[in-house]
């Protein structure tokens, strides 16, 4: 892909604002609060660039300084909690869940609420694999050796080779495959874009491929494909060995699936009252996103170029969200 899903756009251009939308989006922040620039955090793939950029743009309009920050995923917390860094637009319910309930619970970090967004993120496959490995996709099919060759490659043969994502993004997959006992070697992808485009690579040449794969995102829809059904996530299954197959083991069980939040320093609400009600107004569905990540990572087009035309088509949606 040109740009790759979780890939950081080198620049992000500013949106021309009238003269006339600056001086009433002046009014509106209000002469109260803070003129400091609100830092929104920027992570490694493209979805949440279009999302932080859609929110600091709208708050822009507002009348508020912004500035973009590249921060680690989990480890921006710690910023969040300071206050050296101010907003979180993608926090997925998937990967994000107990590091955030944890920053939260010090409460010195808000909880925004939801974006609107569905996350989903799991073992995936192509089509093509189940003619080698026909017990998919339950799980228990990985446990047959010769299911697992199936899925093999030269440095991980004659166990099956599954590819996570870079290793910022959590999710437990080798704790998932020693708690199942999996005869799968984990490779973490160096980048999102590298994730991806051995995927292309794969499908087209109908090689043996499984990897994670996340929604919203294209890739779900442009390749035919099912995710692994793994038992179904509970929060015990993260926390007592004693649940599920494996007593002696956490983590054995699939990926739990459900909301994207907002999360930021707890002192927004006081230092930007108006910025805090539009971050908490802010919403998108997985539907839009995933036609704007398509632009991006498929059509070539620049994140801040995707951001430009949305803000355009849906003047009177964002105007909502920083309406006095």
């Amino acid at each position: 892909m040109p740009l790759g899903t979780r890939t950081i756009s080198s620049a992000f251009g500013a949106l021309a604002l009238s003269a006339a939308a600056l001086l009433s989006s002046s009014q509106w922040a209000g002469a109260q609060e803070s003129t400091d620039p609100i830092k929104l955090t920027l992570h490694d793939w493209t979805g949440q660039l279009i999302t932080t950029q859609i929110m600091g743009e709208v708050l822009k309009k507002a009348g508020y300084s912004v500035d973009y920050v590249q921060a680690d995923y989990l480890a921006q917390f710690a910023g969040l909690e300071t206050g050296d860094l101010d907003v979180a637009m993608e926090m997925w319910e998937t990967t994000g869940r107990d590091a955030m309930d944890a920053a939260t619970a010090t409460g010195k970090v808000e909880n925004f609420g939801p974006t609107g967004m569905k996350a989903k993120e799991e073992w995936w496959f192509p089509e093509y694999m189940k003619e080698k490995c026909p017990g998919l996709p339950n799980w228990e099919a990985l446990k047959d050796e010769k299911c697992a060759e199936a899925f093999s490659t030269a440095e991980t043969a004659p166990k099956g080779r599954y590819l996570g994502g870079p290793v910022t993004w959590g999710g437990f997959d080798d704790e998932r495959v020693e708690a199942l006992n999996l005869p799968f070697e984990v490779i973490h992808a160096g980048t999102d874009a590298a994730l991806f485009a051995e995927l292309e690579s794969a499908y087209q040449r109908k090689a043996p491929i499984l990897l994670w794969i996340y929604a919203p995102h294209w890739a779900p829809a442009k390749y035919k494909g099912e995710w692994i059904e793994f038992p179904e996530y509970t929060k015990e299954c993260y926390t007592d060995p004693k649940w599920g197959s494996n007593p002696d083991a956490q983590y054995d069980c699939g990926k739990p699936h459900g909301e994207i939040w907002k999360v930021g320093w707890a002192g927004v609400k006081d230092k930007w009252p108006g910025a805090h009600k539009a971050i908490k107004a802010f919403t998108l569905d997985n539907d839009e996103m995933g036609q704007m990540i398509t632009k991006v990572d498929l059509d070539g087009k620049k994140v801040d170029d995707v951001v430009a035309e949305w803000m355009g088509g849906n003047e009177a949606r964002w105007s909502e969200w920083i309406k006095k």
